[in-house]
């Protein structure tokens, strides 16, 4: 039986087409393309300053980098190992906090708890596709004087308060094939702040500041930079991918309340997510919880019936050996980590494909929990 994958990029047409121009034109690092890409990105997110990158982590050691700071950073373990790695090869000391069972993001209550002297930031990770309650985590950031950092690699067009992600903090992007959009490897860096902007620039680029040149030949760095950036065929993808964002986000809502609607008639066994009023999902991610009794079951089961499913994030991160030396209690992160199911979710999967991944877990059901 052919495989449904867990996640798949959706290409156009037109995609195709705009990165065969970008090459025939001869420009194949970055270049115009960028900036066009850049300046729709800032109108779709209402941000001032966009810089594209080459992933969401380049954008995060940006943001860690352009703060300035050394301390202590708290960050979910409910999340991917890059939010961790460029805590730690920023210099700084990741501390973790544990999430709400339900959403599955940072709270202000959870952050409060971590707070220190030593705390020089925060970065929230928007999970799934759910942004994290902002409101309160804005006003507590302020109040103790901590940069905010937005990992909304998974949350491009999700709202809080109609307020898009990634412009609360500094917003982080992610264009990886799994995402909501993609230009195969990418990402983007968020700001308000144009002395933050002009740096970050120079930061991705080797630290040559190329509008300071004074002679056209001129190589002189300002600053230890890197080679962050995005190419700029891949930009005119990601410009393409973008005009569709919405399009795509809707398939992805559509798929995910057919999910709902199906797993709400096991509520002893799964339990979904309830989305408040006040946010919209992007559904990156499909995730439920299943009991943990019979979670792994239900991996197996589907994998069997060549269906990709996963559980992001078992382990979390506290719980890895090579961050062992910071872990502590946190509870709902590791119920979580034990009961959490991710299903197939991208726009193109379709309603046979759906219902095939319904039918086989209702099977399992019948097999491993109703006749007992």
């Amino acid at each position: 039986m052919k495989k449904i994958h867990f996640s798949k990029p959706d290409f156009s047409s037109r995609d195709y087409n705009v990165i065969l121009k970008s090459l025939k034109s001869g420009w194949l690092t970055h270049g115009p393309k960028n900036l066009e890409f850049e300046k729709k990105f800032c109108s779709l997110v209402n941000s001032k300053y966009a810089i594209s990158m080459n992933s969401c982590t380049s954008a995060l050691e940006c943001a860690l980098k352009i703060i300035k700071k050394k301390g202590e950073v708290i960050i979910p373990s409910w999340t991917w190992v890059s939010t961790a790695n460029v805590v730690l090869n920023t210099g700084n000391k990741p501390v973790f906090a544990d999430v709400d069972i339900n959403s599955r993001n940072l709270t202000a209550e959870f952050i409060q708890k971590k707070i220190t002297k030593k705390t020089v930031a925060v970065i929230v990770v928007h999970y799934s596709g759910l942004p994290c309650e902002m409101g309160n985590i804005v006003k507590l950031c302020k109040k103790n004087k901590l940069e905010l950092i937005e990992d909304s690699a998974e949350t491009l067009g999700a709202t809080w308060n109609k307020r898009y992600t990634g412009s609360f903090g500094l917003g982080c992007f992610s264009f990886f094939p799994t995402k909501n959009i993609t230009t195969t490897e990418g990402g983007m860096l968020t700001t308000n702040d144009k002395r933050r902007y002009e740096e970050i620039k120079k930061l991705i680029a080797h630290g040559i500041n190329k509008d300071k040149k004074k002679f056209f030949w001129n190589r002189e760095s300002d600053l230890p930079g890197h080679n962050f950036r995005l190419p700029n065929h891949l930009a005119a993808l990601g410009i393409s991918q973008l005009k569709r964002l919405k399009n795509l986000n809707n398939k992805r809502r559509k798929i995910a309340r057919m999910y709902d609607k199906f797993l709400s008639k096991f509520p002893v066994v799964f339990s979904t997510q309830k989305i408040k009023k006040n946010l919209t999902h992007s559904y990156q991610m499909y995730s439920f919880q299943c009991k943990k009794k019979y979670r792994n079951s239900l991996l197996h089961y589907l994998k069997k019936k060549n269906i990709e499913a996963s559980a992001h994030f078992d382990p979390p991160l506290h719980l890895q050996k090579y961050l062992k030396r910071y872990s502590i209690n946190l509870p709902n992160t590791e119920i979580l980590a034990k009961e959490i199911i991710t299903l197939p979710m991208y726009p193109n999967l379709n309603k046979r494909e759906i219902h095939r991944v319904i039918k086989n877990i209702e099977n399992w059901y019948k097999e491993n929990v109703k006749k007992k």
